[in-house]
């Protein structure tokens, strides 16, 4: 199998691209463009135009927006399977955030004329891309309630249940506290608090490389916003 097929069989696989018509999908990848960026390469900046989407292959990647001072406020992880970059595609304007590489990290570009293309030919991906812009907007208005209504330890509590699988929440190798705490809004000493308060009520346990949850229904209520 060669690298554009096994690209077409990924894509027909993600919600984004499910029931496109198996020629118009075809056509899309002809024009798939291979990315490799090494650790904390810049994927593109903030104000860059919009080239397309970009599929994760391999690796994972953050979105962040920069304060002039330097600081984080990361928006996205976006690991293998999803697809990322497509706001700006579809409104045509730049880029409104930075996105960087979190570990080595193979890429496939869907250059934004495909896409518009693939469009025209198939309208079933027309409800795909109200859908997609639907859904970052909802993620976006659940960080800003986040970030709004819950304490550092609620927001820390909330991020738990949400990527836990089962009881356990893996920890990839760059997922510092300096990374949650861009993710929470915070600094890494208020993270580093946060964990040990979690810890030390019984409702987590921390290891270097997971963290499991201990008692679901009271980290639950830790997650709930503030009063």
């Amino acid at each position: 199998m060669d690298n554009l097929t096994a690209l077409c069989e990924a894509l027909q696989a993600t919600p984004f691209f499910h029931g496109l018509a198996d020629g118009v999908l075809a056509e899309l990848v002809q024009h798939a463009v291979a990315r490799t960026f090494a650790p904390g390469a810049l994927i593109f900046l903030e104000g860059d135009p919009a080239p397309g989407f970009y599929y994760v292959a391999q690796g994972w990647v953050k979105i962040v927006k920069m304060s002039p001072e330097g600081r984080e406020q990361i928006l996205y992880f976006w690991g293998p399977g999803d697809l990322f970059g497509g706001m700006g595609v579809f409104a045509n304007h730049p880029t409104r955030a930075t996105a960087i590489a979190l570990e080595p990290t193979d890429l496939w570009l869907l250059p934004r004329d495909a896409i518009c293309q693939a469009l025209t030919a198939d309208p079933t991906l027309a409800l795909r891309v109200i859908e997609f812009m639907a859904g970052r907007i909802e993620e976006l208005m659940g960080l800003v309630t986040d970030l709004s209504l819950r304490s550092v330890t609620a927001r820390l509590a909330s991020q738990l249940l949400a990527r836990a699988e089962g009881d356990l929440v893996q920890r990839q190798r760059w997922a510092t506290q300096t990374e949650m705490a861009a993710r929470l809004g915070t600094t890494p000493d208020v993270i580093n608090r946060a964990l040990r308060a979690l810890v030390e009520e019984g409702l987590i346990e921390l290891t270097r490389r997971q963290i499991r949850i201990l008692d679901r229904e009271r980290l639950t209520t830790r997650a709930a916003p503030d009063r």
